[in-house]
């Protein structure tokens, strides 16, 4: 698929077009199902792997702006990756039942095709109705798939922190999914957010330092780094 269609489908999904984000789930397939395979064997259904894959494809899909200097292919892979490995880390500890867990595959790509439709998060009541269930249930069921830990949580000993920062350098499938989707999360940040990023968590500088090097003030770069962490949890982390 052309570039250009591939943007033109996105805009249109992005506004409601339904049709348009199931043809582009349909097309990249392929692409969905290579990153799935290697989560194969660990427990859960092929089917449910292809739907949680489906779920973070349809993420991919609203969070994508042309602006990104990446292919939308590119981008779109960690976020897949990203919704398997949550349902993963979440079905250690606590087991869940395999109708449960189905179920709440199929709320969170609910969930995910009516932001896309109405610009805002179903209410519970919604949710229940659309699948015919109580709102307890309904609530059970989505609560049955929140992942306990996510990357951009705050380090307990350092607060200025995230637990992102200490991705090991290990050459697994796991880490290049980590380390790809870490480069495209700092990728498709704007060139100023981007600097300060670079500058306090890979350059290893103070909030102090990097304002200098920014010429604004020190709260200033707090309130920065704030609001860019808080969109990066928003975007990528937990829905």
């Amino acid at each position: 698929m052309e570039r250009e269609e591939v943007l033109e489908l996105i805009v249109k999904a992005q506004g409601g077009d339904k049709s348009a984000s199931e043809e582009l789930v349909t097309r990249n397939s392929p692409l969905i199902k290579s990153v799935i395979r290697r989560y194969k064997n660990k427990g859960v259904e092929y089917d449910d792997l292809y739907q949680l894959g489906c779920v973070g494809f349809i993420k991919a899909i609203k969070n994508f702006s042309p602006a990104y200097e990446v292919r939308f292919s590119t981008y779109a892979v960690p976020m897949i990756a990203g919704e398997v490995k949550r349902f993963l880390r979440d079905d250690g500890p606590l087991k869940v039942s395999r109708g449960t867990k189905a179920a709440a595959i199929k709320i969170a790509r609910f969930i995910e095709e009516y932001k896309n439709s109405h610009d805002e998060s179903p209410t519970i009541e919604v949710i229940a109705t659309e699948f015919g269930i109580e709102a307890q249930e309904a609530v059970f069921i989505m609560d049955s798939n929140k992942s306990p830990v996510s990357l951009y949580e705050r380090n307990d000993d350092d607060s200025t922190r995230m637990l992102l920062d200490k991705i090991q350098s290990g050459e697994n499938e796991d880490d290049k999914l980590d380390k790809m989707m870490l480069k495209t999360i700092i990728t498709s940040l704007p060139p100023r957010e981007r600097k300060i990023i670079l500058l306090r968590f890979f350059a290893d500088k103070t909030q102090s330092e990097v304002a200098r090097v920014m010429c604004v003030s020190q709260v200033q770069i707090s309130r920065l780094e704030s609001k860019i962490l808080s969109r990066i949890r928003r975007e990528y982390g937990d829905k």
